[in-house]
């Protein structure tokens, strides 16, 4: 089988990927929402539109040391 990433053979230690790397790159892409599925919802588009606008008018405060 070959690695979804970059398509070369898999290895044992990383099976599906082929290497430590792979597995990496494969990892940020779930955790950014690159597998993300579009959603034609009119309630997910304006619970999107809420979130942003939440986190623009309440930013985080800054950590204190």
């Amino acid at each position: 089988m070959a690695c979804p990433i970059c398509q070369r053979p898999e290895t044992e230690k990383y099976r599906p990927f082929c290497s430590g790397r792979c597995a990496d790159v494969d990892l940020a892409k779930w955790l950014g929402g690159g597998y993300a599925i579009p959603s034609t919802d009119p309630d997910d588009a304006m619970r999107a539109l809420d979130e942003i606008e939440a986190q623009h008018t309440n930013p985080v405060p800054p950590l204190r040391h």
